[in-house]
């Protein structure tokens, strides 16, 4: 129910459908509530301040104020959490209109889609960490306190899943390398700090990055014990197909490293120059040619020759999407208010670097 709210400009109270009518939704803790309530029942109350008991009286008025600052010491106390939200989708809009007031910004947007349970979901992992990659190199300042405060928090259940798990090591070893390059620069090398929150703070979570990079240092991958068929009882045919369905070659690399067929399949220049028409065009290939000794094109030094000057195509499992018609920007399977006859037709899939670009004004 829209303009029902203090201000005719803003965009309204929340509102649930009960059997005894329509309610409306509060932001707050039902606990902070009852306390809200309790104290506006009370014309006057009395509190005992100071080390000699003296007594101040206050009004009603000032009971109500007190409520509404508890309120928002609670929700700033808390710190070790993250800020959670009912809808996980944002309204993507870049000016003030009558109807929604204020800009959307990064923080905002990463407050509220949800990357917490995102990180949980392989298909979205490796996006979602190429996200807060991305954020590292470039928009670390242009995050708010709140979202700074989720985005080490996040990071910081990354680093404790692949300690877990030990699932792609490389990928948030890159990422934590990234962001201390990138707040020794801002810390250090910038004459005043640019970074929303006090520099002892940033300080503190730099030396928190350096141990987080030590841990994963010392991490020892745990050999699984397995008496069923392994990867190298596979027919040649078989591993060959699997080498052909990466996208990556640092992930061929490590593969072939497991046993000597693995290693002579992964050499194969046909696998490699299959990878780089792939990422990269043929104009490109002109530019960088790499012979080897006996006259052929070597495809391996190609790809990453060619990976130093261009970026490469990422895949992910999962991304975030984004309505044209209704302007809303999240994830797949939690959809959102949709209005348009065919919604599959208005989706678009969000890359990391696309997500990032939403929000430059």
């Amino acid at each position: 129910m829209p303009f029902l709210g203090q201000d005719w400009r803003s965009p309204g109270w929340r509102w649930v459908k009960t059997e005894d009518g329509w309610k409306r939704c509060e932001p707050f803790s039902p606990a902070l509530e009852d306390g809200n309530n309790q104290l506006n029942d009370i014309s006057h109350t009395v509190i005992i301040t100071g080390d000699d008991e003296t007594e101040e009286v206050y009004n009603t008025e000032d009971c109500e104020f007190a409520a509404k600052k508890r309120k928002k010491d609670h929700v700033r106390n808390n710190t070790d959490s993250q800020c959670f939200y009912r809808e996980k989708w944002i309204y993507v809009h870049k000016e003030s209109t009558k109807e929604r007031h204020g800009y959307c910004t990064l923080g905002e947007a990463f407050n509220r889609l949800d990357f917490s349970s995102a990180i949980q979901d392989i298909r979205r992992f490796n996006y979602v960490v190429k996200l807060l990659q991305l954020i590292a190199k470039s928009q670390l300042t242009s995050l708010s306190g709140a979202a700074q405060k989720n985005y080490f928090n996040i990071l910081d259940k990354i680093v404790q899943k692949v300690m877990e798990d030990q699932y792609n090591p490389r990928l948030i070893k890159d990422l934590l390398q990234d962001l201390s390059s990138t707040l020794c620069i801002l810390i250090r090398g910038v004459g005043k700090s640019v970074l929303v929150g006090n520099i002892n703070i940033w300080i503190c979570r730099l030396e928190t990055i350096l141990l987080w990079q030590q841990q994963l240092k010392n991490l020892q991958m745990n050999k699984q014990v397995n008496n069923g068929l392994t990867l190298s009882d596979l027919p040649l045919h078989m591993l060959n197909n699997i080498l052909y369905r990466f996208s990556d070659g640092w992930d061929i690399i490590t593969l072939g490293q497991v046993t000597p067929t693995l290693y002579m399949l992964s050499e194969d220049r046909q696998l490699w120059k299959k990878l780089c028409q792939y990422h990269f065009a043929e104009k490109q290939f002109c530019r960088h040619l790499i012979p080897s000794e006996k006259g052929h094109i070597d495809w391996k030094l190609m790809y990453f020759a060619l990976q130093k000057y261009y970026p490469i195509k990422e895949q992910y499992g999962d991304t975030l999407h984004f309505c044209r018609h209704c302007s809303i920007l999240f994830w797949k399977d939690t959809g959102h208010p949709c209005t348009a006859s065919d919604p599959n037709t208005c989706l678009m899939p969000v890359s990391p670097q696309h997500f990032i670009d939403l929000f430059k004004f």
